[in-house]
């Protein structure tokens, strides 16, 4: 069964992560739904500009199997104020959904209390901003439902480990044979 991941996208989201994100799940056979927070085009914080599959008001959590939260300092904190993305991470993590958030995103999980008491990672810079947490130094941590990284330098084994957890180990290395990536 084919799974469906939403990466939702607000002006200044950190754009390494977000492609990166994009495709290599894209790569492994799952459908990505790039859900807009602002009107179409979104520009990343470096001035690359990406055009949203849909608005973020039009997902719904039980269309999905998994959120993946792309940093940069100002896209999270659209993305922390966005009442449809607020909804749709709430919905997901009530229907047991993966939720997924590198750099300074895993702050707006913690905003909504959807961190509490996890093993999490993320950027240096947002380590205090965390809350309720187990905090981590490792590139990439996964608890239960939760999948955290650190930086645009981890992004592709971030990635990676996302295919893993939607498609299997197997697929994440036939996706590697092709990238070389250092895992």
């Amino acid at each position: 069964m084919k799974k469906t991941v939403v990466v939702p996208l607000a002006q200044g989201f950190e754009e390494i992560e977000a492609v990166t994100v994009i495709d290599i799940l894209r790569r492994a056979g799952v459908e990505v739904i790039v859900a807009g927070v602002s009107p179409d085009p979104i520009t990343g914080r470096n001035g690359i500009r990406l055009v949203a599959d849909r608005p973020i008001s039009e997902v719904k959590a039980a269309d999905i199997d998994m959120v993946v939260l792309p940093g940069g300092a100002q896209g999270t904190e659209y993305l922390a104020k966005c009442a449809s993305t607020q909804q749709l991470l709430k919905d997901s993590a009530a229907r047991g959904k993966y939720l997924a958030a590198i750099c300074a995103a895993p702050t707006v999980l913690s905003g909504l209390g959807l961190i509490d008491g996890k093993r999490v990672t993320s950027h240096p810079s947002v380590e205090t901003k965390l809350g309720k947490v187990s905090y981590s130094d490792h590139r990439v941590v996964i608890d239960g439902n939760v999948i955290t990284s650190r930086s645009p330098g981890t992004a592709m084994e971030f990635a990676m480990a996302l295919v893993e957890i939607l498609a299997g180990k197997e697929k994440a290395g036939e996706i590697n044979k092709g990238v070389l990536a250092r895992l």
